[in-house]
């Protein structure tokens, strides 16, 4: 019956079911054909445990972070980071482009959120990259595969979902993926610079003294210093054990909400309260995909579905290092099909088991997830981050994929590879941070 209950999911994420129909559809034929003797499940087992498995309060950092990227963007918060981000590596060809990388990695590690990165950083640096002669097919391809870094550079909301799934600790699994994070980012950032290299369109600011470029860095960061601020504040808040991620995620809206209205003045009692209704209905799904998920992984785990995994894999090879790349092929084709919620949530109970059978690490297996969820955001045919960066720079898609193959290639792939098979770099923070086993 397991096998069917596949068949159903995987069938109505292809034709376009909403994904949360799709896990239920797939959990109501376990529930009522699923066991040794196709009896089904007992509801009254079923549902009380999804209710109590979303009874956590780690679940609210996710919505406090979805409501301060949404304050971010209206309040004017993420131009001036981009604004110090400029004075130093904008003026080389293919620099503007750096700019807007690095932005997303720096306003990414206050939101947690590759859509709200996309959009605020987005809407932002479209008009100066079309401005300075960029493609705009290759601005929406560089824009939506640096948003991704929004979910590697933490606090990350997948990061926390994968945490509580898998019940591990939240601050490991975000340390896990920031040097992944820092290793693509420059990646794409060398990436974007050698596919302009040539581009004699692009236009560039004249060179200037390096005095001239610290004085500039000097009144640019004193404006910008608010918002530089609240990067410090999440990050030193979490890692300095003095707040918990739900704390620094309340901290993080607490105090966007003064700078937004009084300092950069971009953010209006309207647009507040626009972001909170966003926000509410943003959250609102992903409870409804969580209730579902979790009912679904628990009929999985009733099936022995993670059991059934490893066998057909070790069937193929009994090396883990081979039995881990094939983990990673199914983690991209699953981000290739559904988005990155959605994959962390349904993937997680199943493979972290054969994982922890295999000997990884959790934590090691963190950073893989991460990884392979940016990269199934950028994709096709899902990839909602790409699609949403062509529709907001207004560049047809297929003016956006060999831009974004060429990141795939040498940028994507690499930190995958690196990644899962160098776990020291993605074990070395928590370990020197929380004393975690390397």
């Amino acid at each position: 019956m397991i096998y069917i209950a596949l068949v159903i999911l995987f069938a109505t994420l292809v034709i376009g079911v909403p994904v949360p129909m799709c896990f239920m559809s797939s959990a109501a034929w376990l529930l009522f054909f699923g066991g040794n003797a196709m009896q089904g499940y007992s509801t009254t087992m079923l549902l009380p445990y999804g209710f109590s498995q979303m009874n956590s309060i780690v679940l609210l950092a996710i919505a406090l972070f979805i409501i301060a990227g949404g304050i971010m963007e209206k309040g004017r918060i993420g131009e001036k980071l981009i604004d110090v981000v400029d004075v130093f590596v904008g003026r080389i060809r293919g620099g503007l482009g750096v700019v807007a990388t690095v932005s997303c990695a720096v306003f990414g590690a206050i939101t947690g959120s590759g859509c709200a990165t996309l959009s605020c950083i987005g809407s932002i640096m479209f008009p100066r990259l079309n401005a300075a002669g960029y493609p705009r097919g290759h601005s929406a391809a560089l824009m939506a595969n640096s948003a991704v870094l929004g979910m590697l550079i933490p606090p990350s909301s997948i990061m926390i979902l994968y945490a509580w799934i898998g019940g591990q600790s939240v601050l490991a699994s975000f340390l896990s993926t920031v040097v992944p994070g820092i290793i693509l980012t420059s990646l794409l950032s060398i990436v974007n610079v050698f596919l302009l290299r040539n581009n004699t369109d692009i236009i560039i600011g004249k060179p200037q003294p390096v005095s001239v470029t610290l004085r500039q860095a000097g009144v640019k960061g004193k404006i910008a210093l608010p918002a530089l601020v609240m990067p410090v504040l999440v990050l030193g808040g979490i890692y300095g054990g003095i707040m918990t991620p739900t704390e620094a995620a309340a901290v993080a809206c607490l105090y966007a909400i003064p700078v937004g209205f009084f300092v950069y003045k971009g953010l209006t009692v309207k647009g507040l309260l626009k972001t909170l209704i966003e926000s509410a209905v943003t959250t609102g799904v992903i409870m409804v995909m969580l209730y579902a998920v979790m009912m679904l992984s628990k009929l999985y785990i009733l099936e022995d579905l993670p059991g059934k995994v490893l066998v057909l894999l070790q069937s193929i090879s009994t090396n883990r290092w081979v039995i881990l790349f094939m983990i990673n092929i199914f983690l991209i084709i699953m981000g290739m099909l559904m988005d990155d919620i959605s994959s962390v949530m349904l993937t997680t109970p199943i493979l972290l088991p054969i994982i922890l059978h295999l000997g990884f690490s959790p934590i090691h297996y963190a950073a893989i997830v991460g990884v392979n969820t940016g990269l199934g955001n950028i994709t096709p045919p899902c990839a909602p981050m790409l699609y949403l960066g062509g529709r907001l720079n207004n560049s047809p898609i297929n003016e956006t994929l060999k831009p974004t193959l060429w990141m795939i290639l040498f940028a994507w792939i690499p930190t995958l590879a690196i990644t899962t098979y160098i776990p020291q770099l993605s074990m070395w923070l928590p370990h020197v941070v929380l004393g975690t086993p390397m």
